[in-house]
Formats: C-alpha cells, structure tokens, sequence
C-alpha cells in the first residue's frame, strides 16, 4: 500500500469517529433559520455512517487544526450529494483532517438541501447559498475563540457544494431574509475559493469582477461538472481574478480528496491545493507569529 493511501485510510478511521465530532458541532442558527422555524430541531438522518440528510438546522462542525502548527487560517468546507444528501465523511471531514495537516482549521458546513424528499420548500440559491454565507459570518465573528485571522477565511466546495461556493463568491448576494442580528455585520466574501468538480449552477457567474482568488480542480471525463468548472474558470481570468485549474486525465466525477482513483496523480491533488494556499500566502500568519512546534532552521 502506497504512503498517499495509507495516510487517506488514516483519515477516513480518524473521520468515522461521529460522536466525538458530533459534540463539537455549532448551530448557525441558535432559534432556527430563517423559513425553517417550523422545523427547528428535527433530528438529522444519518445513512451508512457516512450520509446525512434531513437538514433543517444549519451547523457546523468544527476541526481544529493542531495549535503546534496551526497558522490561523480557515476554511468552511462544503460537502456534495446533490443537494438530495450531504457526503459528510469523504467530502466534509475527510477533507477536514486533510486541510488540518495543513495548519488549517476546518469548518464542515451541513446545509440546507433543496432536493431532499423529505425538505421544505427550500431553494438552493436561497437557502443552500444563505447557510453558507452565514458560515463565513460565523467563523469571522468568532475567529478570536478558535485563533483564526478573519482575513483569512476561505470556502471549499465538492459538487453540489462547489454551487454554492460559485454562488457565494461569484454571484450577487441576494436581498437578505428574516430579521439581522449581530452576524450579519460579518462579511459574507470569502477571501478565497476552492471549487472541487463544481457542479453547473452558479456558472456562468454573474459578478466575477473583484471575486476572491480561486482554485479548481475536475476530471477530464466528468460531464456534468467539467464544463462549469472550465466555463468559471476562463471567466476569472479574463475578469483578472487569480485562478488555478487542474484537470486530471481519465476522471470521472466524486473524487473526493483522492482516495476514489487509482491515478497517482489524482491522488496528490490535495497537495496542489496545498502549493497553491502557500503560494497565495494563506498559511502564513499575517502576524509575523512562527508556528509552534516548527524546528529552528
């Protein structure tokens, strides 16, 4: 067994470990979301372990990057399923533990999903779109507890999630719903974008002018998602936005962060996001504060 899969395969362990996690998770909307009021605590529904569904209290679950190496960025992490489902261990925590090795901390977003049989009337541009902003909000307001730099505060979305992403970062923010409270004061723009085999909606985007830096990554075979994440990423260029595009060869669509593959190549392109965040100087703590546990030179 290779290194790569041997540490993936850690990672899914160290992901199944749902009950720890689940205490860790933090409500976006402590009352209930604006149009889910009714719904307000109704219990999730977990399939396989692995699949949540039945969202109607928007949360996020928090994955703290080790304070040895820990650099004060943040990422809100987006989990797929096509708006029916959330693939919370593979596209959330999985991912989660993989942007921790990198000093980041992880935020996986569960999100209201427009396509569930069992949902409200809910929209994806509406409610899918206004958890997520919410979560960046969440994160930037309480960015002192978990040691984050607020102006470093980024989105990652896999399919169905990456719709939101684009949605968020390069679309108009719709008229708000529901009464404002002190959130909302937050900004709602990430300051960068990573789009994972982003599914079409939200592309063609709409505002890209000005939109965060982004990175995108699909599979050359994948129908569905190959075309929008091409489409987004030709508008960011020509609109000046810095963008990054991976396509890999003989890849279909789900991924994940590589363990769904058998191309080498595939399997490292989690490290092409990390070259890219270093890069953008994202892991590097505005403050001048080295990271601890780091040996001298």
């Amino acid at each position: 067994m290779s290194t790569k899969r041997i540490v993936v395969s850690a990672l899914l362990a160290l992901g199944c470990a749902g009950s720890a996690l689940a205490q860790q998770a933090v409500q976006l909307w402590p009352d209930g979301a604006p149009g889910s009021e009714k719904r307000h605590g109704e219990p999730e529904k977990l399939t396989d372990g692995a699949y949540v569904s039945n969202v109607h209290d928007p949360s996020l679950t928090v994955l703290r990057a080790d304070p040895r190496h820990a650099n004060g960025a943040a990422i809100v992490v987006v989990p797929g399923g096509g708006h029916r489902m959330l693939v919370f261990q593979n596209e959330g925590v999985v991912a989660g533990k993989l942007l921790n090795r990198m000093g980041v901390t992880a935020f996986v977003l569960k999100y209201r999903l427009a396509r569930d049989p069992d949902s409200a009337d809910y929209s994806i541009e509406g409610d899918g779109a206004a958890d997520l902003r919410r979560a960046v909000r969440w994160v930037r307001a309480h960015a002192g507890e978990y040691g984050i730099d607020p102006q470093r505060v980024g989105i990652m979305g896999f399919s169905a999630g990456g719709e939101l992403v684009s949605l968020v970062a390069d679309n108009p923010e719709p008229a708000p719903r529901g009464k404002a409270d002190a959130l909302d004061r937050q900004s709602a723009r990430p300051d960068f974008q990573v789009l994972v085999y982003p599914g079409p909606l939200g592309s063609p985007a709409k505002a890209v002018d000005g939109a965060p830096p982004a990175f995108l990554v699909a599979g050359s075979r994948d129908t569905c998602c190959m075309p929008p994440t091409i489409t987004l990423y030709e508008q960011l260029v020509k609109a000046g936005v810095s963008a990054e595009l991976h396509l890999y060869a003989d890849t279909d669509h789900a991924f994940n962060v590589g363990q769904r593959g058998e191309r080498i190549s595939l399997q490292h392109w989690p490290d092409r996001l990390a070259d890219w965040l270093s890069d953008g100087g994202w892991l590097v703590p505005r403050n001048g504060r080295k990271p601890e546990g780091v040996p001298a030179p």
